[in-house]
């Protein structure tokens, strides 16, 4: 029985997959989450501990002069003494007071934004008034409409809203609310700048990995000049290690290839024989030996890349194999083109067709556009590859006992070069059952491979 996880560790499990998982929204969390908070504290304690405390004394007040009219009214309920009260509310306490003989209290009120004004004036009405009352602070832009039942009537005060509550409250809550924008608004363009400096040295970094060589200056922050200076000096040293690797390389392809021409043309004028032929294909294998090396060692890396129509380049690759005796199958759209290494691409695909066309009598290549960029699937029928020894067929030199790896006079270098390139394009080659029965190679091309 699978015990349930503690309530702090599944909270935070919850957390985590609702933080941002990028650099700048985390960075712009951290900076602006507690300048939230903070601002939610601030105007908190500015309503609860000063504007509500304003706006129940300016409430008591004006609760306090209704009910001293009130009362004074009650004392001399004559029209000359109710003149009189109005007159002095007017004047010194800024009340429009007026009766409404025979009126009856209105029913219901307009909903309001503030609903604590309500319930401190409320509040106030109540503890200084017995009889039944009716107020509204909506109706009026300026005004608060009081108005409370009397004998032979109902009395109306209209009071300006500055004796209900502080009005200037809302400017507090704007200028709260323009800093926090204009906080924010600083921290996305300094964030921002920090992050792209990070995003154009993976940018660099990747590009550099598929063998596109771009510019790139260090920028940005300290430690980030720092991280993209030592990519940098990396890339150098990488290019001169490479530089060096295919000089050597094309001088061992010269000083070995000379033997070997004088050889074939030695064998070209022997005496034709059993040995001579034996010693011809010798030659032809040491030649195609020499040629797998020196391909795997040079990966296609200084080719420049190009839009290439993908169904023509399989038709091309898929003519060879129709040579060996395949039967070769190819559907994809016509128009279908790909961001890619013409050659290197093409030979990719070669190895992989040609390895399914030594094995197997039947060939059905397909190619696919998907919302992730371009599929190429190679099936065959012939004897396959255990699951278990699939990445094990990737390995250079490597040829299993079912010999997957090119063709039976290769060096075991045919599916590792098919990944270096899906690879150098930022794609993937995978082995997988066919559906013919034996062996399906697919391989993943991105969008915009290399359109960097």
């Amino acid at each position: 029985m699978r015990l349930p996880r503690p309530w702090p560790a599944a909270f935070w499990r919850i957390v985590k997959r609702r933080v941002p998982t990028s650099l700048f929204g985390r960075s712009l969390l951290i900076i602006v989450l507690p300048v939230a908070l903070m601002q939610i504290a601030v105007t908190y304690v500015f309503f609860d501990a000063h504007w509500q405390s304003v706006n129940s004394h300016l409430t008591d007040g004006l609760a306090g002069d209704v009910a001293w009219i009130l009362q004074s009214y009650a004392d001399d309920p004559s029209p000359r003494h109710l003149k009189r009260i109005e007159d002095r509310a007017q004047q010194t306490l800024d009340l429009s007071v007026s009766l409404q003989e025979g009126g009856t209290l209105p029913r219901g009120r307009r909903p309001v934004l503030f609903v604590a004004v309500d319930r401190s004036l409320r509040k106030a009405l109540e503890s200084r008034i017995d009889t039944p009352f009716w107020f509204d602070t909506a109706r009026y832009p300026a005004y608060v409409d009081v108005r409370v039942k009397t004998r032979g009537g109902v009395m109306r005060f209209i009071a300006p809203k500055d004796r209900v509550f502080a009005t200037r409250g809302h400017i507090f809550i704007l200028w709260l609310t323009v800093a926090t924008l204009l906080l924010t608004g600083i921290a996305i363009a300094f964030i921002r700048n920090q992050v792209r400096a990070i995003e154009r040295l993976a940018a660099a970094a990747d590009a550099f990995g598929k063998g596109v060589d771009v510019a790139f200056r260090p920028h940005g922050a300290r430690e980030v000049r720092q991280a993209a200076r030592a990519f940098v000096a990396m890339k150098a040293r990488i290019q001169r290690h490479v530089d060096q690797r295919t000089t050597l390389l094309a001088s061992v392809s010269h000083d070995l290839r000379t033997p070997l021409t004088r050889l074939k043309l030695e064998l070209a004028l022997a005496e034709p024989g059993p040995r001579v032929e034996a010693m011809k294909n010798d030659v032809s294998d040491m030649e195609h030996m020499i040629d797998e090396y020196l391909a795997f060692a040079r990966g296609e890396g200084g080719e420049a890349i190009e839009t290439v129509n993908l169904p023509s380049l399989l038709n091309e690759v898929c003519e060879g194999a129709a040579r060996v005796g395949a039967r070769v199958v190819v559907e994809a759209d016509p128009s279908l083109e790909v961001r890619a290494r013409p050659n290197a691409l093409k030979r990719a695909l070669a190895n992989l067709v040609m390895n399914a066309a030594v094995h197997g009598d039947r060939v059905a290549v397909a190619a696919k556009d998907t919302p992730e960029g371009v599929e190429i699937w190679v099936d065959d029928d012939g004897p396959g590859i255990d699951p278990e020894h699939f990445e094990e067929a990737f390995a250079p030199f490597v040829r299993l006992d079912d010999a997957r790896n090119q063709n039976e006079t290769g060096v075991g270098l045919g599916l590792a070069i098919a990944r270096d390139v899906a690879r150098g394009h930022g794609g993937e080659v995978t082995l997988e059952r066919s559906a013919l029965g034996g062996l399906r190679a697919t391989m993943r091309l991105p969008l915009a491979q290399g359109a960097r």
